[in-house]
Parts: C-alpha cells; structure tokens; sequence
C-alpha cells in the first residue's frame, strides 16, 4: 500500500525531506511499504530488479558472502537509511532485515525518473551516498586499528545514535539489532571477546545490559571517550 507522508516516521530525515509537500506527495504515490521478518532478504546478490527504498523503521545488514559460505557484514542501515543502488545490481551484496523492518519501495525506474524530476532530491541522495561512504570507511579503519573495546564502543555509539530522535544526543536505551555472533563478525573478533568486552563496558559504568539485547547508555561521555570517536 501507499505511505501517507504526513505519518512518515522518518519525514524529517530521509533524503526526500527536501522536497514540497506537494513533490513529496506526487512520489509517494509510486511507492509502496514493505514489511520485512527478521531474517528475511530485500535484496539478494545478483538481483537485476532490486528496487529502491528508504528504511522507515527497524534495522538492516548489507552483507557478503565469500567462496567458503562465509558471511562479512559491510554495513548497517538504520531508519531513514536509503537502500539501493541506482544504476547497477546488487551484485556482490546481500541486504537482509536484523529486525521486524518496515520501509517505503520505489520501482527503480520511478526513482530515476524522480531524480530527474527533482534535483534537490538527486542532490540529497548523493550527500546520504557520501555519508554511508564515510561510515563504511569508519568502521574499516576501526576494525582495523582499534582495540577491541573501542570497537565496541563505537558500534554501542552509533547503535545509540541512530535509535535516537534527535541528532543532539544519544538514545538513553535500545536493543541491539545484531546478535554477538554478528557483533563479532563486524568488528573482527570471537564472540567470546565481544561478551567479555560487554561486561568491561558495564564495569565501567558507561553502559548497562538490560535482558538478552537491551542496552542502557549510562555515560554517553564515557562511551565516546572510550571509543575514541
């Protein structure tokens, strides 16, 4: 079905947000929301008619898999993230729902002919293409340099951030969208460190562990400090 805007979780933040309400309303009108299960794949590696989309709520992976059946996750897409990627297939990538996601699909051929119509829209979608850049470079360097509890730190930071409502300060409580395993597998370590690492973080009163995902930022200085963002 189609998104009304005027309810639109993320209207204030996704790149359309550049346009009039009247502009906005006209594109609405080909797109559609799509519920995604944990688990279960927007896109799939190779997909030649992968459309476009804009996260609304929940979270999802972008992810490779390697000739052994190995799984690396290249990034993370949180809501108002946009999906897709206009002018070639998902060739290498997978893009699978962590949580229960809900997200606002264009036909491919809608959003280009959009970008055409609209170039304050083309010009959003290249300022959010260059940001997602700077964050895959970001963690690339993290998992590369970083000690274990700064990795960690600095994926609670942004896990924090993203789930917040405001771009001044970070969510005082969320879950986590990935399991250890997956924590483990981004960042570059086993998943007993990632436990361990957890506990230290706690120990330190920057976070509190609430249940199986739940986390509490406690000291959102401390957490920045100590992961050195």
């Amino acid at each position: 079905m189609n998104l009304a805007c005027s309810t639109c979780p993320v209207k204030e933040t996704a790149a359309c947000a550049v346009l009039t309400p009247e502009e906005r309303d006209a594109m609405a009108a080909a797109g559609r929301t799509r519920t995604l299960k944990r688990g279960e794949m927007l896109f799939a590696a190779g997909d030649e008619d992968a459309a476009c989309a804009t996260l609304l709520t929940g979270a999802l992976k972008v992810s490779a898999v390697d000739a052994d059946g190995n799984e690396q996750i290249l990034a993370l897409v949180h809501p108002s993230g946009f999906i897709g990627e206009l002018f070639a297939p998902f060739a290498h990538h997978d893009v699978v729902a962590l949580t229960e996601s809900r997200l606002c699909t264009f036909a491919k051929r809608d959003i280009e002919r959009a970008i055409e119509d609209y170039p304050a829209l083309a010009r959003a979608l290249l300022r959010r293409s260059q940001a997602d850049l700077l964050a895959t470079r970001t963690l690339l360097e993290l998992t590369g340099h970083a000690s274990a509890e700064a990795r960690l730190a600095a994926l609670l930071h942004d896990f924090a951030a993203a789930a917040s409502d405001s771009s001044c300060h970070l969510a005082g409580r969320f879950d986590l969208p990935l399991t250890r395993g997956e924590i483990a597998n981004m960042l570059g370590l086993t998943i007993e460190t990632v436990s361990r690492k957890l506990g230290e973080l706690e120990d330190t009163g920057a976070i509190q562990r609430e249940g199986k995902r739940g986390i509490v930022i406690r000291d959102a200085e401390l957490l920045q400090d100590i992961s050195g963002r």
